[in-house]
């Protein structure tokens, strides 16, 4: 204790025994601030060292004024400060003290006694726990818990209605089911398979290698595209030719984006690379993604033996199109599980530096915030993609005003409910157990406070991903459709849009790992731009863009007109 420090003399002559054993049990309450997972939160503590005691350091005066420095924090109206007040006195000091005191005494001495001695109480916040355990968004996690139901009662049903077949059913159907389950089962079981292995090679190459693959991933997937639609066209029947159709559109529509986004692709590499560091201080960050994985390959076996079913049921159209629905639900929830444990893991080490336990945050996300998952995967892919829908309608925009008049109110109203519901608030839903809509709007904010709309607007991070998926969906379609071509070509159509559609959903799944460690130092840096874990990559681009340097193509908002010169 320095020598210009109050020193406090404590009468206990007038003190009772309750007195005394409260201020005793109160001196014991200091303790370490831990969260439930691994990691500590908690304040730095003064070590009292052995040279200290000799020259006349007390330990006893230590921790008295350690305690009255905690307590002079607590507020005014706390129990445990009107105890201690009412039973600390200061001793009135003799006669030569007196007359000491009232000596003009050195500036820096009576400032820092003023200062000691009148300590400003601060306003008693409401702290922002990381341990919420209220469970967000009942009503959605409701729903889906049903929908499950449902789903696994209706699956198992025809599962027991295509054994059925098999056994009592007519001549016909017998031959029918037999070779649905000789032609058709293998070849989504290969695929499914296959979509898990391209998941895990897809995830650790980019891990390994962000630059090149972001690069590679945009041309590689123009190319398998335009080869599975050649294929299909090949085989020269109306059903394969429309699916192949639609693949070379989609492989020009992908060969012209990657020609769009050029100039972003520097930025998406540098930043992929930052956000991917924190990987490799969790061993088992990728375990739930295994999990999802499995679960997602058992369910997807049961989901086609209850397809075939659903042919010896009634209305097989309907029954098989709510299947498809239903499954592309329950691997969207899935995805976003692994998005909401891989972003708890990362924004707490972002944002408290904490090393987290990643089955503990995979516990929370399948109970706590399983809710603002089933919520934002019914409804983040559809707002998204009217997006983009209302966006190339302002890009087509021009003079036919009847044709276009609804583009720009199309647009503004996408971009309100974008802030409302956004793939960025599984951030705040996994750190601080926000609600979704709570957690959109308060993410959407930050970006707008720290002048970060335009740069997360025109990340292609999440687009990278989803070509990802495509890509596998389109190497599991040239597999498929040369395999079921030489065994049964009736069936080639349908399983090349099946096995699509499967593994473009596993694929997406394992996707999840880069896209929430991407999305977390977006949100953390807007939170926190301070903190030391960041580097001036961000800020550098603001510079850029607010200079008008960086060649970023902004999305139109209309055609401006030009008077003709006179």
């Amino acid at each position: 204790m320095g020598a210009a420090e109050p020193v406090v003399v404590v009468d206990r002559e007038n003190e009772t025994e309750a007195e005394v054993r409260e201020e005793g049990d109160a001196k014991n309450k200091v303790e370490e601030v831990k969260d439930l997972e691994k990691g500590k939160v908690g304040f730095e503590e003064r070590v009292i060292h052995s040279n200290d005691v000799s020259n006349g350091g007390d330990v006893h005066n230590y921790h008295e004024e350690f305690n009255l420095s905690r307590f002079n924090r607590l507020n005014p109206t706390n129990p445990l400060r009107i105890v201690i007040n009412s039973s600390t006195r200061v001793a009135t000091p003799p006669p030569a003290a007196q007359s000491q005191q009232s000596q003009p005494q050195p500036q820096s001495q009576q400032s820092q006694r003023s200062h000691t001695r009148s300590t400003p109480t601060p306003p008693q916040q409401q702290p922002v726990t990381l341990n919420s355990r209220k469970y967000t968004n009942r009503i959605s996690l409701f729903l889906f818990v049903v929908h499950m139901f449902i789903a696994i009662a209706l699956v198992c049903f025809l599962v027991f209605k295509g054994i059925q077949g098999l056994i009592q059913a007519s001549d016909s159907m017998k031959r029918k089911e037999k070779n649905v389950l000789k032609y058709f089962l293998p070849q989504v079981e290969a695929a499914a398979f296959m979509s898990i292995i391209l998941a895990f090679i897809w995830q650790e190459a980019i891990r390994r290698w962000p630059t090149f693959m972001v690069h590679f991933i945009l041309w590689f997937t123009f190319l398998m595209s335009l080869a599975a639609g050649i294929l299909l066209i090949c085989f020269q029947k109306a059903p394969t030719d429309g699916v192949g159709v639609c693949f070379i559109a989609f492989a020009i529509g992908n060969g012209l984006y990657a020609c769009w986004v050029s100039h972003r692709i520097k930025f998406c590499c540098k930043i992929l690379s930052l956000s991917l560091e924190p990987v490799s201080n969790f061993r088992d960050l990728n375990r739930p993604t295994y999990h999802m994985l499995w679960a997602g390959f058992l369910w997807i076996s049961l989901w086609v033996l209850a397809v075939i079913g659903a042919l010896n049921f009634y209305f097989p159209p309907l029954v098989i199109i709510a299947l498809v629905l239903s499954l592309a639900w329950t691997t969207e929830v899935m995805r976003n599980v692994v998005n909401i444990t891989v972003s708890r893991v990362i924004a707490l080490y972002y944002l408290r530096g904490m090393q987290s336990s990643t089955p503990f945050c995979f516990q929370r996300a399948l109970t706590r915030n399983l809710g603002s998952a089933c919520l934002g995967s019914l409804f983040v892919p559809t707002i998204e993609a009217l997006r983009i829908v209302a966006r190339a309608l302002n890009l087509l925009e021009g003079e036919d005003e009847f044709m276009f008049c609804c583009a720009r109110c199309c647009l503004r109203l996408m971009e309100s409910v974008f802030r409302n519901g956004n793939g960025w608030a599984y951030v705040q839903i996994a750190a601080y157990g926000k609600g979704f809509v709570m957690a959109s709007q308060h993410t959407w904010a930050l970006f707008e406070n720290e002048d970060m709309v335009q740069i997360v607007d025109s990340d292609i991070t999440s687009s990278i991903c989803f070509l990802t998926g495509v890509c596998s969906g389109a190497m599991c379609v040239i597999v498929v459709a040369a395999w079921t071509h030489t065994v049964h070509r009736s069936f080639t159509a349908t399983l090349s849009l099946l096995t699509f559609f499967i593994g473009y959903l596993l694929t997406r799944i394992a996707m999840a790992v880069p896209h929430a460690c991407v999305s977390c130092y977006y949100v953390c840096y807007a939170e926190n731009p301070e903190n030391r874990l960041f580097d001036k990559t961000i800020k550098d681009r603001q510079a850029l863009l607010k200079t008008r340097r960086d060649a970023v193509v902004r999305t139109p908002r209309g055609m401006t007109r030009r008077n003709p010169r006179t």
